[in-house]
Order: C-alpha cells, then structure tokens, then sequence
C-alpha cells in the first residue's frame, strides 16, 4: 500500500494543513543523487568570489521570501514569531560568515615544502598540500530549528562552502519550511550560474529515504542533528557500506551544570530563577538545555532549590515540536517520577492546549545518581535534575561516569580561592566531556563565531573532532591532498607558484 502524502501538522492544534508532498519516486532519487556526483568536480573548483556571492546569494533569496516564511514555520513547529525571526537570522548570518571564510581561504590549508635536490643523504622532492572537498554530503533537517539546523542550516552552509553539493533530506515535521528554503537556495544556485545539481532537496516520511541516501556510494558524508536512535542508525549505514563514510551527527546531550559553594552562597535564589529559564525556554527543546545540576548539599542548596521551585510553579507551558516528541516527553517525566530515590520537586503551569510540554524538576542524592545510570541520559524538554553531594571527590565521580556532552558550566565565584581551587581540579575531567565549557552562564543559546564549538564526545556527537557551529565546521567536509612533483601549470591554483588566490600559505612551515 502506497505511503500517504506528507502534510504537515500544526502541532498547537492537530490539524494538517498546507501543501501535499508525495513520497519521492526512485527515479526522483536517482536524478537527485547522479546530479550530485555530476556537479561535484566543476563545484569544488569554483573560483572563491562566485562561491562566497553564492553563500551570500541564498542568504538573500531566504530574506526574500518574508513573512511567508516566518507564518509557516511558526505554523508548523508551535514556535513564537520571534523566535522564528531570530532563527531566520542567525541563518542568513551564519551563510554569510561561512563566505566570508570562503574569500579568506585559509580553509584550504596551502602548505608548500619546495623541492631540495642537493640535501643528503636524500634529497626532497617539491611538496605541495591543499584540502579538497569529499564530495556529495546529505544533510538531514533537524526538528527543533526549521532553519538553523535545517535546509540551509549549519551543515548546508559549511559542506557548500567547503566545494560539496549538497542534498537535504527534509524534516518531516516542517516540509512547508523546508520547500520555501529549498526554493531559495535553488535560485540562489540558478543566479549564481551553477549546476543545478550543487543542491536538491528531498521530502519524505519514509525511513527507507534517508537510509538509501546514506547507503549510495556516491554519497560521501553526512550531517545529522537529531535523536541518538537516528544518528546510530546512519552511523551503521556508513560505516557498512562497501566504502565506509564520515556521519557528522549531533544526538544528545544534558549539559550538567555545576554549582560550586561559594557562588551558591552568594546568589542561590538568584541562580535558582535564572536555571529554571533556560530550563523552559522553547519548551526545553534544545540540544543544550540544563538537564542536570550538580549542587553541594546544604541549607544553601535548600535556598537554590526553593527559588527553582518557585520559579517553575510561575513558568507557563509550551507547545512541544511534535505529538511524537511531546510524547517522549510525558514518557521520561513519568519515568523520572516512578524512580525509586528521586523525588518530583515541582511542575510548571498546565495549559488548556494540546501538546503542551509541563516544565518538571526533580531531585535525588549522589549515591542513587551514581547507582543508575540511566538518570544521566537525555529528557528531550523542560525536564531537569538536581544531583546534592557531600564534595568535590564525590562530584568528580559523578562527572567521569557522565556520557559526553555538548556542554558544561561551572556558577562559581571567580574571587574566592575555594571555587578557584574546585573549578581547577573540575577542568581536565570537564574538557573529556564536553565540548564547550561555561563560566557563569548557561548553555543555551549558542553563538555562531569562528571560535564557538557545538559537539563533544559521544554521544553529543559521532565524532568528537569536529563542530556543526562555527566556522570550523567547514573542516568537516574536506581531506588533505599531497601533490609531489607536479608540473606548475598542473597544479591547483591555491598551491602555484605565482599564487594566484593571493591565499595565506606556509612555505616549510612558515606562513
């Protein structure tokens, strides 16, 4: 029996609504993948000023499109009309950094060893490396950001900047969103005189689509945000195939926050507020929401806790992404509810709408976190625990029995030599599991910068090496190449002798 076309559904009321997108055809796959591998060689080789216009091209075709878009993606996800603009945002400005880094073409890495014929005992031949794209990459739309993380998100931005055609399996829970973007970037490719193969996008519910993307051999990386489930899943795929591929996926993550005892002396209540609304904000639905508290056990905790509670009583409910996610959701709650040794601290408002995530805090003691494991795996919402225990030895235990994570924070005090002295002994354990470490923040919210990192061991990610913000999120996409003794007019124009990039190379390790 045929699979039904894909509508999407506003999750504030459970209605479909919008435009119907069958299941692609096989034949559409073909096209779409053989037009990929086609693109390839004449993309990677474009000259660095119409790829960055490119970049800049689809940032501006996205703007283009206006208050169309905002009203679907609010639409379809049950996310504010602000939040949804500053999405917009921060995609439009992440495509335009990544050009920016693409005309500085550091990226390419030039590094040139000239030739030393007269060295003995041997001499050296001419060296000369460059990075390369890999070749075509699938992205796959992720659930919580519609556009950041979506068909012209993150990996989109910096797989096209590094030379790779790109195909984006949209994400089932906003195809609206996903066609308007995919329209965009499709006349930003037709503008900017590429082949049309350089980007396509695929809507579809069925699993069989992602997997047979990941499977094809022309295919030769992937980029996935999304569940631990689905990112294992493509992860075997690659690395079964009869040549096995890289898959970038960001899966999950609770982010432990640490509240050293002077700073939880100082400003209990004030912390306790200031946790409980990063905690909520967007239903909790980010990869980097403070799922897990570490606090010293003691009245100041008591003071911590009860500011905490209060604050959730007040916090209002939010529409969660999806009914299958809102699900998820009330399943890990009630799980964390059922635990013997955890003890339910609060709820947060109810509303009177359908899914609707309850915000929910929790609280247990040291010895029943390090006796269960599963207290430290992910609650995808507004769902948290607090862990009390006794010192910094115990805390220290906790911290290397945790999984890898996309964060840590530390609300220390910066002028108390207690603190100091904890934070100290804390960094070496947090900087093995996380990839960005806080001080007196919290994690949610992630800037897009050359120097941020979103990843971290697994299973934050599949692949600790690298980051799906920031601009060394290009690296993911390319490999090194040695050219030995090949003739200068042969030679990539980023490694000739006259330099004709004007690129930023080392010349026997000198830049």
């Amino acid at each position: 029996m045929a699979e039904a076309a894909l509508r999407a559904l506003n999750p504030a009321t459970n209605e479909h609504f919008g435009r119907s997108f069958p299941e692609p055809s096989a034949e559409q796959i073909e096209s779409v993948v053989a037009a990929a591998a086609a693109a390839f060689d004449t993309y990677r080789e474009t000259d660095l000023e119409t790829r960055a216009a490119f970049l800049e091209g689809i940032a501006a075709e996205i703007e283009a499109l206006g208050d169309e878009l905002i009203e679907t993606a609010v639409a379809e996800t049950g996310l504010p009309a602000a939040r949804i603009t500053g999405e917009r945002g921060r995609t439009c400005g992440q495509l335009r950094l990544f050009a920016q880094v693409v005309r500085r073409g550091d990226w390419i890495g030039a590094r040139i060893d000239p030739a030393m014929p007269d060295r003995t005992p041997l001499p050296r031949a001419d060296l000369r490396q460059r990075f390369i794209p890999l070749g075509p990459v699938v992205v796959f739309g992720a659930s919580n950001f519609p556009l950041a993380f979506s068909t012209a998100g993150g990996d989109t931005a910096s797989a096209l900047a590094a030379g790779c055609p790109v195909i984006v399996k949209g994400h089932s829970a906003h195809p609206n969103t996903g066609y308007l973007v995919g329209t965009a970037v499709e006349k930003a490719v037709k503008a900017a005189g590429l082949p049309a193969g350089v980007f396509a996008m695929l809507i579809g519910q069925q699993r069989t689509l992602g997997a047979g993307l990941v499977a094809d051999p022309r295919v030769k990386a992937v980029g996935f945000t999304g569940s631990r489930a689905g990112g294992t899943a493509f992860m075997r795929i690659a690395a079964n195939r009869p040549e096995p591929i890289p898959v970038f996926a960001e899966m999950s993550s609770v982010n432990p926050v640490l509240l050293l005892p002077a700073a939880l002396s100082a400003r209990a209540e004030a912390l306790g507020a200031a946790f409980i609304g990063s905690l909520t904000m967007g239903a909790g639905q980010f990869c980097t929401n403070p799922g897990l508290v570490f606090v010293l056990a003691g009245p100041d905790a008591d003071r911590f806790e009860t500011a905490a509670v209060e604050a959730l009583k007040g916090a209002q409910p939010h529409v969660m992404l999806t009914p299958g996610i809102f699900g998820a959701y009330e399943q890990g709650v009630d799980a964390l509810v059922d635990h013997p040794g955890v003890k339910l601290l609060a709820r947060g408002c109810v509303g009177d709408g359908v899914n609707q995530a309850v915000g929910a805090l929790f609280s247990t003691d040291a010895e029943t976190f390090l006796r269960d494991p599963v207290l430290s795996h992910e609650v995808f919402g507004s769902s948290s625990l607090i862990v009390r225990f006794s010192d910094v030895v115990q805390l220290a235990t906790a911290l290397e029995g945790l999984e890898g994570q996309l964060t840590a924070t530390l609300q220390m005090d910066a002028s108390n030599p207690g603190d100091i002295e904890a934070a100290r002994r804390l960094l070496p354990i947090l900087e093995r599991k996380a990839g960005r470490i806080l001080a007196n923040g919290w994690p949610t919210g992630v800037e897009v910068s050359n120097a941020m990192v979103h990843g971290g061991p697994y299973p934050a990610t599949s692949d600790p090496r690298g980051t799906s913000v920031g601009t060394r999120a290009i690296e993911r996409f390319l490999r090194p190449v040695c050219y030995q003794d090949i003739p200068d007019v042969l030679l990539p124009a980023a490694l000739q002798a006259a330099n004709p990039l004007g690129v930023r190379r080392a010349l026997d390790g000198v830049l």
